[in-house]
């Protein structure tokens, strides 16, 4: 069983190999090295929808010494740097994506998103 999903995954690679210059179903590419551009004018992301990505929701940070760490328990509070009300960061591959607001979903906590990082905001802080 492994080796037919072994080789159906081998199969799929040969057939991303067989793309010509052009693209398939007839796509253009827009400069040499770009990725395929669909007649549309969409570029086609069939190719990264598969792509595992770590998403972490920050409700606040805090340092601490070793000392200080070891000495927690079961009723310890810890201190955060962020106020009651403010927006959580939704964090993608360590990345700031989104904002938002904790919430309670079949007794299950959730995050609704209130606000998403445009480009240009990723863009400075990377700076």
């Amino acid at each position: 069983m492994e080796d037919e999903a072994a080789k159906e995954d081998f199969d799929a690679l040969d057939d991303i190999g067989d793309i010509d210059a052009t693209g398939e179903g007839g796509e253009e590419m827009e400069e040499e090295g770009a990725t395929p551009v669909a007649s549309g004018g969409t570029k086609s992301l069939d190719l990264i929808l598969d792509i595992p990505l770590t998403v972490a929701v920050e409700l606040g940070r805090n340092k601490m010494l070793i000392n200080d760490l070891l000495q927690l328990g079961q009723g310890s509070v810890i201190e955060l740097t962020k106020l009651v009300g403010e927006p959580l960061e939704v964090l993608v591959n360590q990345k700031l994506v989104a904002r938002g607001e904790v919430v309670v979903v079949n007794e299950k906590f959730g995050v609704r998103l209130t606000d998403i990082v445009s480009p240009m905001e990723r863009v400075q802080s990377l700076a």
